[in-house]
């Protein structure tokens, strides 16, 4: 049996969807652990994008759809954002669009959405993206992480988080969307090499099997929490205020767009 050529699927899809909806596609990329780089052998394909509407559409009366949930099954997770949906979010300091922006995994990137995040990258925001990463590790930690046996995924959707965290923490800007950048930073040697050994059986282990714990990955992720949650807490609110900048960008793009 012939393999499945997933990446051809994805742009056929892509383009189905442009021609149904009557959108243009500015981005579409991988968002999930493929992207992060820790998929296990049957790890789906999470794949998000941002269109544009016929600019005509953006004057209407009527309340307009702003996503698209496109497909859901054991292979393709696919759904995508209304532009001007998603200028609200950058404005807000989203930082799962940064990561949409950010992926390594691009099956559509036009000069257009150079040009938009180009202007949407002055929106990052420590605070808003701090917050956001400690309550997707918590909510991992506090709902996957307390019985004697887990699913080993689930520690890295907890360290993954906290490790972005410390990187802003560091640094002060959006943190690399791979887990291997993420493991650059300093940390206990005997905590890394656990973390080393356990992405190397997380990427030969189905996603439904269930192991005992490691303590000292656990201890880790608990103490973490902690800590982030108190740094979190401390950041000044730096989102952006002022919309001029997004909303010229969008009252040019309506006026020189078309598709």
């Amino acid at each position: 049996m012939q393999e499945r050529n997933i990446p051809a699927d994805i742009e056929r899809e892509l383009t189905k969807i442009e021609e149904k909806e009557q959108v243009r596609i500015l981005l579409a990329v991988e968002s999930g652990s493929r992207a992060w780089g820790f998929a296990s052998p049957d790890s789906d394909y999470d794949v998000r994008f941002v269109y544009m509407r016929r600019p005509a559409d953006y004057l209407r009366l009527e309340e307009q759809k702003d996503v698209i949930e496109w497909q859901l099954d054991e292979v393709l997770d696919m759904n995508g954002w209304d532009l001007r949906k998603a200028l609200i979010h950058f404005h807000r300091g989203n930082a799962t669009l940064f990561e949409w922006s950010n992926s390594p995994i691009v099956y559509r990137r036009t000069e257009l959405w150079e040009q938009i995040y180009g202007e949407a990258r002055g929106c990052f925001s420590r605070k808003a993206a701090v917050c956001h990463y400690y309550g997707t590790a918590r909510s991992t930690y506090m709902g996957y992480l307390q019985e004697e046996e887990v699913k080993y995924k689930k520690y890295f959707y907890a360290l993954r988080p906290l490790l972005a965290c410390r990187y802003i923490e560091q640094y002060g800007s959006m943190p690399p969307v791979p887990f291997g950048e993420l493991l650059k930073q300093d940390m206990p040697p005997q905590l890394r090499r656990e973390i080393e050994c356990l992405l190397e059986r997380k990427k030969v282990t189905e996603e439904k099997d269930r192991n005992p714990q490691i303590p000292a990955i656990r201890e880790f992720i608990a103490q973490e929490l902690e800590r982030q949650k108190a740094l979190g807490d401390a950041l000044e609110d730096d989102r952006r205020r002022d919309w001029e900048g997004l909303n010229s960008l969008f009252r040019r793009i309506l006026q020189t767009e078309g598709l």
